[in-house]
């Protein structure tokens, strides 16, 4: 399985990017560029992250969840030198701090998670930044252009967009198997279960943390309820399920790689050899996207997957007039990261215009 799965540019000169916000994704983001082959084709220019930069070297050499770097990382007075490739580095707080239009790029890689309103995004399109790829839902669709699930609208991306977003990881790993079922048998009804591994807006230790009262106690010491908006995002990319799909979200203490168990109301009757010979050529049909087993499976053995989503075929389950439940894991880290690469290709091959002579370089 590859770690990019996306369109080949549709230029011959590399894609110019800058990348916003430093933290797991960011660094995900930047590391999955270089574990590919997609570096060749694509330069990161610049990256703007708060933190010091003896830090950002650290981080990206050494990772607790995703392992050591296999290249080389080290600093020089502006920035990284990530495999003798020099990147620079800014230490702003605001978008305003940065004169984007200066950095020659052709889009910004928005993976901080501070902004979420068309206002709030309009103040790195007025800093000069071309394009804004969000890496989380705006607040409502109509914070953003275009919400991109890559394998399922990446053809619709509109010519003129300048904000758009990569939903969320939850949604990228449930609405390509919801929306395959929906075509196959008709989804009645759908209820999703996340259980999310644990994120930064929960502290070690119980805290002053968040005003979700839940948010406030130890990640690591309990199973944590919390809200999502995944019903909105599913109905938002599937209108034809609106009204159909509820959610729930329970954190869980590891650190990495997530999981929807996903309960289901069909509009015919199925049995579960039936179903899971479908989910197998849905597979088959989204190679690096969607992925299927039937061993026994325990969650660690999806870290650093690439998928969008990997169905479990041996928790596959039906129990008669059209009920069924579905189990899939996803690693919200790097699976999403790659996706964020597809989204960005994607949208490359819709404004960079292919001439005569580079016509064929993809």
């Amino acid at each position: 399985m590859t770690a990019f799965s996306g369109p080949g540019s549709t230029s011959s000169t590399p894609l110019r990017i800058a990348i916003n916000g430093y933290g797991r994704i960011g660094r995900c983001v930047l590391r999955a560029l270089y574990e590919s082959s997609l570096h060749e084709r694509v330069e990161v220019v610049a990256i703007n992250e708060p933190s010091d930069l003896a830090t950002m070297v650290y981080l990206s050499q050494f990772d607790s969840t995703h392992g050591v770097f296999p290249g080389t990382v080290e600093h020089y007075a502006e920035g990284l030198r990530v495999n003798g490739h020099d990147i620079r580095v800014t230490h702003a707080t605001e978008p305003e701090e940065v004169n984007w239009s200066d950095l020659g790029i052709d889009m910004l890689l928005e993976c901080s998670g501070r902004y979420g309103t068309r206002e709030q995004f309009e103040r790195f399109l007025q800093a000069g930044c071309p394009r804004l790829l969000v890496s989380h839902p705006g607040e409502s669709a109509e914070d953003v252009d275009f919400t991109l699930v890559y394998g399922i609208n990446e053809g619709r991306i509109p010519r003129d967009a300048s904000v758009l977003s990569n939903a969320s990881c939850t949604t990228n790993a449930s609405v390509p198997v919801l929306a395959a079922l929906d075509a196959r048998y008709g989804v009645e009804h759908a209820f999703l279960t996340t259980l999310h591994s644990v994120m930064n807006d929960q502290p070690l230790i119980d805290g002053y943390h968040h005003k979700d009262l839940r948010r406030t106690r130890s990640a690591m010491q309990s199973i944590v309820p919390v809200s999502t908006g995944l019903a909105q995002g599913v109905e938002r990319l599937l209108p034809a399920l609106h009204g159909k799909v509820q959610a729930k979200a329970i954190r869980v203490p590891i650190h990495n790689v997530s999981a929807i168990d996903l309960m289901l109301k069909l509009g015919q009757d199925i049995d579960t050899p039936s179903l899971n010979r479908m989910l197998l050529e849905l597979s088959q049909g989204s190679p690096g996207l969607i992925s299927y087993s039937n061993h026994p499976h325990a969650s660690i053995d999806f870290n650093h997957n690439p998928s969008s989503v990997i169905i479990d075929a041996s928790q596959t389950r039906t129990n008669g007039d059209g009920f069924a439940n579905v189990f899939l894991w996803f690693d919200n880290e790097w699976g999403f990261a790659n996706r964020m690469l597809d989204a960005m290709l994607a949208w490359s091959s819709v404004f960079r215009v292919a001439t005569p002579a580079s016509a064929s370089a993809g």
